[in-house]
């Protein structure tokens, strides 16, 4: 079935298209429907076998390497070397699987979320059926509490909001009603669908189910989550593109080995021995350890600073990061309505305060003002105070807690600051009368006695609470009511990305009156969710660092265009789901490359502006809390879930969870993932000239005793300038203690204000790369030149190779110094900063 339909056709084109009616299925026709579109539930991904997880580390050229080094030790009777190389890949392949064993828990909790029971009308009558049994046709009945059972064509409501922030994204719960709307609108705009997994905040409702299982928006949702492959980190995609490169130059020094060898008739023993120990010189093999600790290190700081990392390879992602999609509400906003403006017939007054205090001022351009009793603003806070179906509850701490609408709570706060609390009030002027909101009424009227008299308070929707009135309340008292002139205010407030209420009085008990008439305006309240602290300056640090950040909300262009400028996103206008839905994948990527806000988005396509921006060459990191934003955040290179407001699906689709739930904290993931990234750099450069200097030393030692300049050892073979074993032992165990230790290395300001590497940059830089051959070559040449002495003065070939062994100790604890810092000197760093590298290159010395 085509969902389209359903929102676009009326309500009698719906039944007949289902055929069905407001009596509902027979049980054997919904029996027979069931067989034929299968259960309401959402099917699990497979789960991948642990056996499969760990012979997966053995998958790298690297790997094979030492694969076959191993085979060729045991061949040859070298069991030492053998069982070294062994452990060696026993541990790479223990660090490995420890990273990736975790199961994908997504798909369970997608399928957590369809409700065990549903209300339906079966054979005329109402029953609790398994929601599992549901199938296209069946009625189902909905009242305040309950989730979505299935997806739904509303075909009556009774003041219905739902609350759908999984799907959209909308921070307050959204009216329901049974007019169709336009085909193609979003899932945002459908007002006459009640969705899956969705709950319902106020209200009743009875829909006809449209979908089930996998062909409901949630079962879409979760087929994308399926279909969606994890992007590659760009740590991932550097080590495997350095790994290739080892290989190939490995390679080609064997074969040009093994040529010369059976030119110059060497026992094919020594030429596969020396073919090993090349080969174990040349392999980073402490990198894996190395990776594995400073990721685990930074996962230790990142926990410090509210960001859970959930795999380890997400680390460094963010220190890569290009582009940051974040959601607005709760993440940019502190999701909490809080009045910013009032207008009233004495101008404009701006209001302090969150929206969690009632602490706050009142004020105006000419400086902060007093609220006097009787005043219009001090009527317009009564107003939204007695008028209210909601309540606070106040905290030992003070903070207050919203309980009901989050408008109604942000004038709840908003009177507190001007010191009306709720129950005072109501004691003080008890309630007589209520007439409570309604979606084709759009006021709530609240009757209370004042000094013996009734005293109706309206508090609703601009235009709807001035044309029930005819005077104003001024300073000097009342005075006739220019409509177009107070409404060209709500106008301005509403131009401001505020939600705009007006409020009104009028005398005696008018609850019981359909359409009153005769009111006194008040004022407008102008309320917005604000930005949360810090997330203006850490915006600002994303531009210093050269990434971009783009806000994606399900919520009005007007109110996202306000906040961005509140928050400090610049963007050529704001880009809406309808307009995106218009555009080419070549023209998105254009129009992404100069805008940065985007409005009334889908959850399809807040994934498609994720995977443009990829193809793009982007490295996306992407935030997100609802179902709707699983697929974005699986197919990002990095996901970061809410973990306060955040489903468990989407932080089962994600890499890193906020425990904050703020953007500022997403900007601290980012500084410790590029330390994460310079650290890894900075033992790549200091494991990578050992490798050099090994090779090259291996190499022209064996050429020199070609030539004659190197003697035979004692049984008449090439010297080797160090055995497998040793090579083995200089990378992993000294090197390793030392090039783990820089994994505790500081960050440096410097790091923090350059823009992100490119995705196909190397794993060391130019710079870096020309330092390591550099170094390499000199270590080459000293340990040759020890060896060379030590050999042709009549020691033994293990003296002349543990002679060349200290040197090589000695030389890279001296070097290791310089690897500190890509820019500074090594004079500029205190060896005291970091204790554990100091302790590290002593306990190196010690072990010679």
């Amino acid at each position: 079935m085509d969902e389209r339909v359903w929102h676009g056709s009326t309500v009698d084109e719906t039944f007949d298209a289902l055929e069905s009616s407001q009596s509902g299925l027979s049980s054997d026709e919904a029996n027979r429907r069931l067989d034929k579109y299968g259960p309401n539930t959402i099917r699990e991904s497979d789960v991948i076998s642990p056996v499969w997880i760990f012979l997966h580390q053995f998958k790298s050229p690297l790997i094979y390497i030492l694969l076959v080094a191993f085979v060729i030790t045991i061949a040859i009777d070298h069991y030492v070397d053998a069982i070294v190389i062994a452990i060696i890949l026993g541990i790479n392949a223990v660090i490995g699987f420890v990273q990736e064993y975790r199961a994908e828990n997504a798909m369970a909790a997608l399928a957590s979320l369809v409700t065990p029971k549903a209300r339906v009308r079966r054979d005329g009558d109402v029953s609790r059926i398994d929601s599992t049994d549901l199938a296209p046709g069946d009625i189902v009945l909905l009242e305040s509490g309950d989730i979505v059972p299935a997806d739904l064509r509303l075909v009556r409501t009774t003041e219905l909001q739902l609350n759908t922030a999984i799907l959209t994204g909308e921070s307050v719960p959204v009216s329901r009603s049974t007019d169709p709307v336009a085909p193609e609108h979003t899932v945002v705009d459908r007002r006459n669908m009640a969705y899956m997994g969705t709950s319902v905040a106020s209200g009743r409702g009875v829909g006809v189910v449209v979908a089930t299982g996998e062909d409901s928006q949630i079962g879409t949702i979760a087929g994308q989550v399926r279909e969606t492959e994890r992007a590659a980190t760009p740590l991932q995609t550097r080590i495997h593109r350095f790994g290739n490169r080892i290989t190939v130059a490995i390679l080609a020094i064997s074969v040009v080995l093994f040529a010369i060898g059976l030119w110059q008739a060497i026992p094919i023993a020594d030429i596969f021995l020396l073919a090993v120990a090349t080969a174990v010189s040349a392999i980073p093999e402490g990198l894996p350890v190395v990776m594995t600790v400073a990721l685990a290190v930074s996962i230790r700081r990142m926990a410090g600073r509210n960001a859970i990392i959930r795999r380890l390879p997400a680390v460094e992602t963010l220190g890569s990061c290009s582009v940051i999609v974040s959601d607005k509400t709760g993440t940019l906003t502190e999701n909490r309505m809080t009045v910013q403006q009032l207008w009233t017939a004495d101008g404009f007054v701006d209001v302090t305060g969150d929206g969690n205090s009632g602490v706050g001022a009142f004020s105006q351009t000419d400086g902060g003002i007093s609220i006097e009793t009787g005043s219009p603003l001090d009527e317009t806070l009564i107003a939204g105070v007695l008028a209210s179906e909601a309540s606070l509850d106040e905290s030992d701490d003070g903070t207050l807690e919203g309980v009901g609408d989050p408008t109604e709570t942000a004038l709840l706060v908003a009177g507190k600051k001007a010191g009306h609390d709720q129950r005072e009030l109501t004691q003080a002027y008890p309630q007589v009368g209520h007439l409570p909101f309604e979606s084709d009424r759009r006021y709530t009227a609240s009757a209370h006695l004042v000094d013996d008299s009734a005293v109706t308070y309206v508090k609703g929707a601009p235009e709807r609470v001035v044309e029930m009135c005819d005077t104003s309340l001024t300073s000097t008292g009342r005075e006739p009511l220019d409509s177009e002139e107070v409404l060209t205010k709500a106008d301005e407030l509403a131009g401001d990305g505020l939600r705009v209420i007006g409020m009104a009085r009028g005398g005696g008990d008018l609850t019981g009156t359909e359409d009153p008439g005769g009111l006194t305006f008040l004022g407008f309240a102008g309320m917005i969710d604000p930005p949360r602290s810090g997330v203006p300056e850490a915006i600002a640090a994303c531009d210093r660092a050269g990434i971009q950040v783009k806000m994606v909300t399900g919520d009005h262009a007007s109110t996202a265009r306000a906040i961005s400028k509140q928050v400090g996103i610049e963007s050529e206008g704001v880009l809406t789901g309808q307009e995106v839905a218009e555009l080419s994948d070549e023209e998105l990527t254009e129009r992404l490359r100069e805008t940065a806000v985007f409005a009334r988005i889908s959850p399809a396509q807040k994934h498609r502006i994720v995977t443009v921006l990829q193809a793009d060459g982007e490295i996306v990191a992407v935030t997100g809390d609802g179902v709707n934003d699983a697929p974005a955040l699986k197919a990002a290179h990095i996901g970061a879930a809410m973990g306060i407001t955040g489903t468990d699906v989407a932080k089962e689709a994600s890499e890193m969870i906020l425990t904050d739930d703020n953007f500022a904290t997403i900007y601290a993931a980012v500084e410790e993932g590029r330390t994460v990234f310079s650290n890894i750099r900075k033992a790549t450069m200091f494991l990578l000239s050992t490798g050099i200097a090994l090779v090259l030393a291996i190499l022209a030692a064996f050429f020199f005793a070609i030539v004659g300049v190197l003697p035979r050892d004692e049984a008449g073979l090439f010297p080797l300038l160090l055995v497998p074993a040793q090579a083995l032992w200089l990378n992993v165990v000294n090197n390793g203690i030392q090039d783990v230790a820089l994994a505790f290395e500081p960050g440096e300001r410097e790091q923090y204000e350059r823009p992100p590497h490119r995705p196909d940059a190397g794993l060391l830089s130019r710079r870096l790369l020309e330092r390591t051959v550099a170094v390499g070559i000199w270590l080459a040449v000293l340990a040759l030149a020890v060896f060379w002495y030590e050999f042709t003065n009549g020691v033994t070939l293990g003296y002349a190779q543990t002679a060349a062994l200290t040197t090589m100790v000695v030389s890279m604890a001296l070097f290791l110094g310089t690897c500190r810092s890509e820019s500074r000197s090594v004079v500029e760093k205190s060896p005291f900063s970091n204790p554990i590298l100091l302790g590290g290159t002593l306990t190196a010395l010690v072990s010679i």
